[in-house]
């Protein structure tokens, strides 16, 4: 006679509580990305001295010659540029997946999804 009862040493018990974990994982993963605040606009750190004080610390640091305090310039300002249009298109997308998933809910359920994407925003902040 076998014993039918559910037990830890099931596979299938164990791959659907692992796929349960994942999917609440996943799904709050989702809902952090959407709701993290957007940077800073245009890099005005890097702008407004953080560009500046960088060289010189390095300059004096690795007391660097002008050439390659030059050449380090252009390679931090292209660094910064493309950093920036990552930060665009991840905020792009996070705008899709958030669009995608409203366009899905019904009105009461967008309105919690809201309430949702609102309250983890507060927290991360």
């Amino acid at each position: 006679m076998t014993d039918n009862r559910p037990s830890w040493h099931n596979p299938r018990i164990v791959l659907l509580l692992l796929a349960i974990f994942l999917s609440g994982a996943a799904a709050g993963a989702l809902i952090v990305r959407l709701s993290a605040p957007p940077p800073a606009a245009g890099g005005t750190a890097w702008n407004a001295g953080g560009r500046a004080m960088t060289v010189d610390m390095m300059r004096s640091e690795l007391k660097l010659t002008p050439d390659q305090a030059a050449q380090i310039e252009t390679i931090l300002d292209e660094f910064v540029l493309y950093y920036q249009n990552l930060q665009g298109q991840m905020d792009d997308f996070r705008s899709e997946g958030k669009q995608r998933i409203l366009r899905i809910l019904t009105p009461d359920q967008r309105a919690q999804f809201e309430k949702m994407m609102s309250k983890t925003s507060t927290r991360l902040r």
